[in-house]
């Protein structure tokens, strides 16, 4: 039986990563985001670049635990936009919130923490993102592409830290987002040590094998 081609999986990434923003427009249209709209807009598209960033690095452990090969059909889909929601995050602080006075932002970004770890983890994004085609796989060659994309774990490291730093009270929201990205990153150190060890053991059952003949 011929495997399914899943052509609407991106598509729907898609749809799905933009209908947050919808509502969110809708409900300052109706005035219903609250008494400060700028800080919960601000706040929201935050966690949706986090939640998006973080599925995106999901992708490989969940082709790693259960075999599943349409998590890596999304992945460049899920990066691309959470880099997108990132930007934008920086954007509404940036011109709705600072009203672009670069002053105070280079300020901001200076002397408080929590600001200065969201922007180094969107400076980590901006690379992974202007590398995404598979023209820049073939011109970096793969292992290089492949170190360079590596890069997106610690921008998941600090956007939890961003996160973390942020919330004043409850913090089992960026203690859990940084389980999550930990348990991923272990899978993805055990699964390559695996095959590391599996081509070496390879090889010297092939040099074992010359040698006798």
């Amino acid at each position: 039986m011929a495997k399914p081609k899943l052509n609407w999986l991106n598509p729907a990434v898609v749809t799905g990563s933009l209908v947050p923003f919808v509502s969110i427009a809708w409900r300052i249209y109706q005035h219903r985001l609250g008494a400060n709209p700028v800080a919960t807009a601000l706040n929201q598209i935050g966690l949706l670049g986090l939640i998006l960033l973080t599925a995106s690095l999901c992708c490989t452990p969940l082709k790693i635990v259960f075999d599943w090969n349409w998590p890596l059909r999304v992945r460049r889909t899920l990066g691309l936009c959470a880099f997108f929601t990132v930007l934008l995050h920086f954007l509404v602080y940036l011109v709705l919130d600072q009203g672009f006075a670069l002053g105070p932002v280079l300020r901001d970004v200076l002397k408080r923490p929590f600001i200065a770890l969201g922007f180094s983890a969107l400076l980590l994004l901006v690379p992974l993102a202007l590398t995404s085609t598979k023209r820049s796989v073939a011109r970096l060659g793969f292992a290089r592409w492949q170190m360079l994309h590596w890069l997106a774990y610690p921008a998941g490291v600090l956007a939890v830290l961003h996160f973390y730093l942020r919330v004043k009270a409850d913090h089992s929201q960026p203690i859990l987002y940084g389980l999550v990205l930990s348990l991923g990153f272990v899978l993805r150190i055990v699964a390559k040590a695996k095959k590391s060890r599996d081509a070496r053991l390879r090889a010297q059952l092939r040099s074992a094998r010359s040698e006798s003949a």
